[in-house]
């Protein structure tokens, strides 16, 4: 039972399905975000907390100091199963697993959920399972890897 997040700090993302805008975010942070079948209440609530608290946004003396919710910014979740892909043997991944489709698509929309009731400004999300275009305009570049394993 492990999710995976990749959390990148940005000025500005979107991500465009069939070339439509669906959703975008100024200063804040981009969530890349792998769900398995067996992830539980517990690992969402884990990764969520890091999500809203890391202090990854300078303060006023330049250190990172401040957490998503202390600077005012903006959350894109983008839901990636290839997160999972395991890449140990031979030339092609295994997305095994990333589990059925069904289920992570339940755990996602539970994530979802869940993350609405944080007091962030403003949250947006990509479509699961859809074929996405994502701008990411990072800045720092600050890039995390969080797993609710805590592996790394």
């Amino acid at each position: 039972m492990i999710m995976r997040a990749v959390v990148q700090r940005v000025k500005f993302s979107s991500v465009t399905v069939g070339g439509e805008v669906i959703g975008e975010i100024g200063r804040g942070l981009n969530i890349l975000l792998g769900i398995k079948e067996d992830d539980t209440e517990a690992d969402m609530d884990y990764i969520i907390q890091k999500i809203v608290n890391l202090r990854i946004f300078e303060d006023e003396a330049g250190k990172m100091n401040r957490s998503l919710l202390d600077a005012g910014g903006e959350l894109l979740i983008v839901s990636q199963f290839t997160l999972y892909g395991d890449c140990r043997k031979g030339r092609r991944p295994s997305f095994i697993r990333s589990g059925p489709v069904e289920a992570a698509k339940a755990k996602y929309e539970r994530f979802v959920e869940k993350i609405q009731e944080q007091p962030v400004a403003k949250i947006a999300y990509g479509q699961f399972q859809a074929d996405m275009d994502v701008a990411i305009l990072n800045d720092g570049p600050v890039t995390l890897l969080l797993d609710s394993e805590k592996q790394f």
